[in-house]
């Protein structure tokens, strides 16, 4: 069994935060980037940010200075700071992670609503 397990979504008022979290199996190896993307009803799945194993971090221009992404490798975790959200941040987010010998894997997804 090779899985990635998220966590930290919810409903949220415009202007408030929340935190994803995505713990993968120990049994992947080698794991290089990790990555979110989110895809809202009726949109394509877009990246939202990514970290490299060295740290390197992208993001979206349209999350730009309010999502912060980091890693724990000690816990197999990547996480997803998301503060001063919008409506248009609503979507499905999910979590996604390369490996050096060539897999991927993906989350399972957590909906974030964003709604006054």
């Amino acid at each position: 069994q090779v899985q990635l397990v998220e966590s930290g979504g919810g409903l949220v008022q415009p202007g408030g935060s929340l935190k994803l979290s995505c713990t993968a199996s120990r049994s992947i190896y080698s794991i290089n980037t990790m990555a979110w993307y989110r895809q809202a009803p009726e949109k394509e799945r877009e990246l939202v940010a990514d970290i490299t194993s060295g740290g390197t971090t992208r993001y979206s221009d349209s999350v730009k200075g309010r999502f912060t992404i980091s890693r724990d490798n000690a816990k197999n975790t990547v996480y997803l700071q998301m503060n001063n959200l919008k409506p248009e941040d609503t979507a499905v987010y999910y979590c996604k992670v390369y490996t050096a010998y060539g897999a991927y894997y993906w989350g399972q997804g957590t909906q974030v609503t964003v709604s006054s």
